[in-house]
C-alpha cells in the first residue's frame, strides 16, 4: 500500500468451519473466525481508550471477551504480517521479506512477481485434517498471481481481493474505501472504523441467532499499526505508542486484539500475555485438536493456557522490517538494536511516520545501529519509548544480561526462507501503475495501486451481490468455489466489503 494520503481499512475474515464433520456424540472443535482489519492502530477502539468512543460493538465485544493490550504484529506492513499469520512463522523464515536493501518494508504490489511459496504449510490446509472447511473473505495480499492464490494454499473458498484494492472505484487516481454508501460520512478513516464495528456487531448478533456463540472462536486484531503518514485527516490512532505502520516502534507492531468465545473464555478480562499474530496459527491448531508441524520452526505460541487458566508465558517478541532485527521485548522490556523511521528523502516529500513524535536518537532519518549498546525502554513506565534507561544504570546491566543471550540463540539457530519480494516485473501486472517508484530494489512504498478487480461504479443501493461471472477465466480473481452461495446473498448490505449478509455468513458457518 502507498505510503501517502490513501488509508485503506480492508477486512480480512476468515472462516473455518468444522460444523457437523465429526460423529454424533464426539466433542466437536469449534468453527474459528479470525478477523483481521488493516491499518487499524491500538487506540481507535473505545475499549482501548478512544475518547469518542464510536465503537460499541467492539467495545461490547471485550466486555464479553478478553482484550489482550500487548498483541504484537509480525511485521509493521500489511504482506508479511498475513503470512506470517498464516504460517505462524516469522516474514524472514517464510520469505515474505526483501534482501534488495536493508532494513527496508516490503510488500506485494503487482509489479512483484513472488507469493506465498508452495514450501509453506498454511492454516487451513493444515485443518483440513480436523475435517475443517475454510474461506477467505477480503484482501488476499500474499502474491497476486494465480499459483499464490488462497484456493492454491488450503482455502476452500474465496470473495475477496489478492491486492490492496477492493473497489468500488469512482477516482482511478484515489479509489474510494469501500465502507460508506454516499458522501456524508465523518471522515475516511473514521467512517471506516465505525463501518469495521457495526459489520462486526453483525456478524456476532448473526453468531448469536444461529445459537453457535459457545462453539465458535472469534478473534479481532490488525495486521499493523494506523499509518500516521496520512495523519491528521486520514489515519488513525496508535493510542501512547511511537510512530506507527512501518515501523518496528510500538505504534507499528502494537495491535488492538479481543478474543470472543462465550461459556469458554471468561467475560470482561484483561489478559497481559505478550501475544503475537503467529500465535493465532498455533492457537487455531490447537482448537482443532492437532499439532503444529514438527518439520520447521513455528513462531507463534498456543495461546489457550492464557485464554482458558490464566497461564502467562514468557516468550520474547522479535520485531523484524525486512531482513533485519531491530529490537526484541522480553517481559516489560524492549531493546532496540536498530532506530529508523524513514528516509530523509521521503520525509522531506512530506511523509512522516511519526509526524509530532520527534524523539531525539530514536526516530531518526538514517539507519542508526545500536547492536553494541542497544537502547533499552521499559515499556511499562515509558510506552512511549521517549526515555531510554542510562547505559550505566544496573537496570540496563541486568537487562542486557536477561535479553543477549535470548537474541543470541534465535540469530544462531535462524535460516532465512527464499526472499519473495526481491524481483519486480511490469510484465505479469493486471493494470498499471501510476507511479511505480523505487521498483529497481523493489521497495514500491510511493506506487499507489489500482484495481485488478473490475467493479461496478458507485451506487447509492447494491441491487446485485458482488460476485464475478462464471464467464471470468480461471487466473481471475474469483468469487469462490460454490457459486451459489453467492447468488444467495441479497441486497440486504449497503456497503461493500465489510457487510457480510446472513445468507452467505450462515451458508460459511454451516458447511
Amino acid at each position: 500500500m502507498a505510503a501517502v494520503a490513501v488509508v485503506m481499512k480492508w477486512q480480512l475474515l476468515l472462516v473455518l468451519s468444522a460444523a457437523g464433520l465429526v460423529a454424533s456424540g464426539t466433542p466437536q472443535p469449534p468453527n474459528i473466525l479470525l478477523l483481521l482489519m488493516d491499518d487499524m492502530g491500538w487506540g481507535d477502539l473505545g475499549v482501548y481508550g478512544e475518547p469518542s468512543r464510536e465503537t460499541p460493538n467492539l467495545d461490547r465485544m471485550a466486555a464479553e471477551g478478553m482484550l489482550f493490550p500487548n498483541f504484537y504484529t509480525a511485521n509493521p506492513l500489511c504482506s508479511p504480517s498475513r503470512a506470517a499469520l498464516l504460517t505462524g512463522r516469522l516474514p524472514i523464515r517464510n520469505g515474505f521479506y526483501t534482501t534488495n536493501a536493508q532494513a527496508r518494508n516490503a510488500y506485494t504490489p503487482q509489479e512483484v512477481v513472488g507469493g506465498i511459496p508452495d514450501t509453506e504449510l498454511l492454516l487451513p490446509k493444515l485443518l483440513k485434517g480436523a475435517g475443517y472447511v475454510s474461506k477467505i473473505v477480503g484482501k488476499w495480499h500474499l502474491g497476486h498471481r494465480p499459483q499464490f492464490h488462497p484456493l492454491k494454499h488450503g482455502f476452500d473458498e474465496w470473495f475477496g481481493s489478492p491486492n490492496c484494492h477492493f473497489g468500488p472505484y469512482d477516482n482511478r487516481d484515489r479509489p474510494n474505501i469501500p465502507v460508506y454508501r454516499d458522501w456524508e460520512m465523518i471522515g475516511r478513516y473514521g467512517d471506516a472504523v465505525r463501518e469495521i464495528d457495526d459489520s462486526v456487531g453483525k456478524i456476532l448478533n448473526l453468531l448469536r441467532d444461529l445459537r453457535i456463540t459457545e462453539n465458535t472462536f472469534v478473534f479481532f486484531t490488525s495486521d499493523n499499526g494506523a499509518a500516521l503518514a496520512s495523519a491528521p485527516k486520514q489515519g488513525g490512532s496508535n493510542g501512547p505508542f511511537l510512530c506507527g505502520k512501518q515501523t518496528t516502534f510500538e505504534g507499528g507492531m502494537r495491535e488492538p486484539a479481543i478474543v470472543w468465545w462465550p461459556g469458554r473464555i471468561p467475560a470482561g478480562q484483561v489478559n497481559h500475555q505478550l501475544g503475537s499474530i503467529m500465535d493465532l496459527f498455533t492457537t487455531s491448531l490447537s482448537l482443532a485438536g492437532l499439532e503444529p508441524p514438527s518439520d520447521r520452526v513455528i513462531d507463534g505460541l498456543d495461546l489457550l493456557p492464557a485464554m482458558l487458566q490464566g497461564q502467562l508465558m514468557d516468550r520474547p517478541i522479535f520485531y523484524y522490517r525486512g531482513n533485519t532485527l531491530m529490537a526484541v521485548t522480553l517481559g516489560q522490556y524492549k531493546a532496540h538494536f536498530w532506530t529508523w523511521t524513514n528516509s530523509w528523502e521521503e520525509f522531506r516529500q512530506g511523509i512522516d511516520f511519526c509526524p509530532g513524535q520527534n524523539v531525539s536518537g530514536v526516530t531518526t532519518h538514517t539507519q542508526e545501529e545500536h547492536t553494541k549498546l542497544p537502547l533499552v525502554f521499559h515499556l511499562g513506565q515509558d510506552p512511549g519509548e521517549r526515555y531510554p534507561l542510562s547505559f550505566a544504570s544496573t537496570e540496563y546491566l541486568n537487562v542486557l544480561r536477561r535479553i543477549t543471550p535470548v537474541v543470541q540463540q534465535h540469530q544462531e539457530a535462524l535460516v532465512p526462507g527464499q526472499p519473495q519480494l526481491n524481483v519486480c516485473n511490469k510484465a505479469v501486472m493486471g493494470s498499471t501503475p501510476l507511479t511505480p517508484a523505487h521498483c529497481e530494489v523493489c521497495l514500491c512504498l510511493t506506487t499507489i495501486l489500482t484495481a485488478l478487480l473490475p467493479l461496478a461504479p458507485v451506487v447509492a443501493k447494491h441491487e446485485e451481490p458482488f460476485h464475478r461471472p462464471k464467464s471470468e477465466e480461471p487466473e481471475q480473481p474469483r468469487a469462490g468455489s460454490k457459486a451459489p452461495a453467492l447468488k444467495a446473498c441479497g441486497a440486504s448490505s449497503t456497503e461493500w466489503g465489510f457487510h457480510i449478509c446472513s445468507d452467505y455468513l450462515a451458508k460459511a458457518l454451516l458447511l
